[in-house]
């Protein structure tokens, strides 16, 4: 069996272990950062379940770069993988790479390629802009001259970011909210180019379908 095979054998059989290991990442992470008057024996449970999601990632990553057979070109050519395991809060950006392992086991994808280009789109957004939001907010609301004060502030500053608006009715005053907000101004652009893309080629291509029947004979 060769590597490639091996390989997506392991995305195949994973590929529900980590989507269900993001959702937990994401959830305790989020009680965490929300729920700040829970016990401190719930808080640690929380951040216990973070760290063994971390782990199941790491380990998945180790394995994965084990059966490419590239050894440290691994880091590379798999260049979103590593960025993702150092900041397991950008792991939405995995969606469609986790759910086309999944689909891999069906001789085709359920949905049309423009189809699916809207439901990762969506995903996408609406999975970068929470996490986006709960890292925000955690790092703003407490901050000196803060004006992110609310998880509902972090919320809106995030659409407008996602969006590429920018009112800038409330923005980020710390190192790492700005450094945040960068990640997330670049997803923006690269999820409405996407989608934009996608949607003109759709066009295109019904016109060209209507272009080809002709006009009906009379």
């Amino acid at each position: 069996m060769d590597l490639d095979s091996r390989t997506l054998r392991w995305e195949q059989r994973t590929g529900r272990v980590l989507a269900g290991a993001s959702a937990l990442f994401l959830a305790s992470y989020a009680v965490r950062v929300l729920a700040l008057g829970l016990p401190q024996v719930w808080l640690d449970l929380c951040l216990a379940v973070t760290m063994a999601c971390w782990a199941i990632f790491v380990l998945d990553y180790a394995v994965r770069w084990r059966l490419s057979g590239l050894g440290p070109k691994f880091v590379r050519v798999h260049w979103l993988d590593t960025i993702v395991l150092v900041l397991p809060l950008l792991r939405p950006l995995r969606v469609v790479q986790i759910h086309d392992a999944v689909q891999r086991r069906h001789e085709r994808p359920r949905l049309s390629l423009h189809a699916r280009v809207a439901v990762y789109a969506g995903l996408s957004v609406t999975l970068l802009g929470f996490t986006g939001a709960l890292a925000v907010y955690q790092q703003e609301h407490d901050a000196p001259d803060a004006t992110i004060l609310t998880f509902g502030d972090s919320v809106w500053w995030t659409c407008a970011t996602l969006a590429t608006v920018g009112y800038g009715d409330v923005t980020p005053v710390t190192p790492m909210g700005r450094t945040i907000a960068v990640f997330l101004m670049a997803c923006g652009l690269a999820l409405l180019g996407t989608v934009t893309g996608s949607f003109g080629t759709w066009l295109l291509q019904v016109f060209a379908r209507e272009d080809e029947q002709g006009p009906p004979v009379s």
